[in-house]
């Protein structure tokens, strides 16, 4: 089970607000947030960026954070937080197993994957790990 904390979340302010719209956006069952909930921090955290509605296609369900202001970041934070905390969630916790590497390892990259599955020889479950040499 992992948890983040609302109120003392670890991480800054940008990463914060990104994950929880990334969890609020998943199909995610084992998340503390009920659905209607989700769907409204997400909308009101579109609302400070966008002047058209937010997307109905969950593919679409993405806030580009790139151009965005202090003063947004910080308004998203401040809705986040107290949304939640009115409806008594202070921690958010999910089950999620480890999702599949989305790449393969470079042609570069191998030499290092092999020497650090010499030293962790219990780590030889990555995916894309090069054949044993005899």
């Amino acid at each position: 089970m992992q948890t983040l904390d609302v109120n003392y979340p670890g991480l800054p302010d940008l990463q914060f607000v990104l994950m929880v719209l990334a969890l609020c956006s998943s199909e995610l069952e084992s998340l503390n947030i009920p659905e209607s909930l989700r769907v409204s921090l997400f909308d009101r955290c579109w609302a400070m960026l966008h002047d058209e509605p937010p997307p109905t296609q969950k593919e679409e369900r993405v806030l580009d954070l790139r151009e965005g202001h202090e003063l947004a970041l910080q308004a998203m934070v401040d809705v986040i937080r107290s949304t939640l905390n009115e409806r008594g969630i202070t921690v958010l916790r999910w089950d999620h197993p480890p999702s599949p590497p989305s790449q393969k390892s470079t042609l570069e990259a191998l030499p290092l994957v092999e020497r650090v599955q010499l030293l962790y020889p219990a780590s030889s479950d990555i995916p894309d790990a090069p054949p044993e040499r005899p």
